[in-house]
């Protein structure tokens, strides 16, 4: 079981904390350092000092940690041109030395959207396999030839698409709890799918659906990886899982319901009927980024155990 650190830096937090926490993940020996893509706070938090973007974030981490790999769950394609974007990650993937994942989604928080003046299409998820088809299309197109493409939202003409990622293959993580679409899409061009948020057996159930709809893609259904994402909140005692729930203002309860919470032998045990249900990769949602010693115990206490 791979375990990856998953932050949500619109909730409030500065390059330098995520800087701080990305280096502490490598240290720790996590999989993973990856972030949200949001441009809003939600919730309660005050959200200072405000947004950092997703791209430049990971521009600035692929130059400062070595091992990592680095990504997004999930960049909105409403934030961002498709064409502009295939350069944006091929460029980040070269600055990190081909250590670059891509989450690709069709965005949702309206809200946001409005604060920053960015369009909110309707048609939303059509968009979205547009983008997919185009991202994957430029960078699988060999040098020295050029990418057309014309779809009903993007027109493409004579693109050198350039450049090119320094992985031959930049991993595309597709996810959500859509039963038809989503699995579909996650067939046609993802390698891996995420499932966010879910009870262990949702997350069965749509791993079925995807695996379902790969096959009759013409894939292997273990072609794909498949992955949660979850919230995290663990302690030493129970003392220590409730100063961390409230630290983030939750209530123990609902964490220990919907994510993974408690001792380190609760989380653990709760991790492999994740992976019961066919999880192989968990995303851990941390949401206090200066509480380094809860990364410590979980990577001491957690990961120590799954290895």
């Amino acid at each position: 079981m791979d375990l990856r650190i998953f932050t949500e830096p619109q909730q409030g937090a500065t390059y330098d904390t995520l800087l701080t926490v990305a280096k502490a993940t490598e240290d720790l020996g996590f999989d993973a350092f990856f972030r949200s893509d949001h441009y809003l706070k939600m919730g309660s938090v005050d959200g200072l000092p405000g947004p950092t973007d997703a791209w430049i974030t990971l521009a600035g981490l692929a130059r400062e940690t070595k091992r990592i790999r680095l990504g997004t769950l999930m960049t909105a394609g409403t934030f961002r041109l498709p064409g502009v974007l295939a350069i944006q990650v091929a460029q980040v993937d070269q600055m990190s030395g081909g250590r670059v994942e891509l989450g690709l989604g069709a965005g949702w928080f309206e809200e946001e959207h409005k604060a920053y003046g960015i369009p909110f299409p309707k048609e939303k998820f059509a968009r979205l396999e547009e983008q997919l088809e185009i991202v994957t299309g430029l960078w699988a197109t060999e040098v020295g030839k050029t990418y057309d493409f014309h779809g009903t939202y993007y027109d493409l003409t004579n693109s050198p698409a350039l450049p090119k990622p320094a992985q031959k293959k930049v991993p595309v993580l597709i996810g959500g709890h859509g039963a038809t679409r989503t699995p579909r899409l996650a067939a046609k061009y993802a390698d891996e799918f995420n499932i966010p948020f879910a009870s262990i057996e949702d997350t069965e159930r749509q791993f079925g659906r995807v695996r379902a709809a790969a096959e009759q893609a013409g894939r292997k259904a273990g072609d794909l990886t498949y992955s949660n994402a979850l919230i995290v909140c663990v302690g030493r005692d129970d003392a220590e899982v409730a100063r961390r729930a409230a630290a983030i203002g939750r209530e123990v309860d609902e964490l220990k319901l919907n994510g993974l919470a408690g001792s380190p032998a609760e989380v653990v045990d709760k991790i492999g009927r994740y992976a019961e249900a066919g999880s192989q990769r968990i995303y851990l949602q941390i949401l206090d980024l200066d509480d380094l010693d809860h990364l410590e115990l979980i990577s001491s206490q957690v990961q120590a155990q799954l290895a």
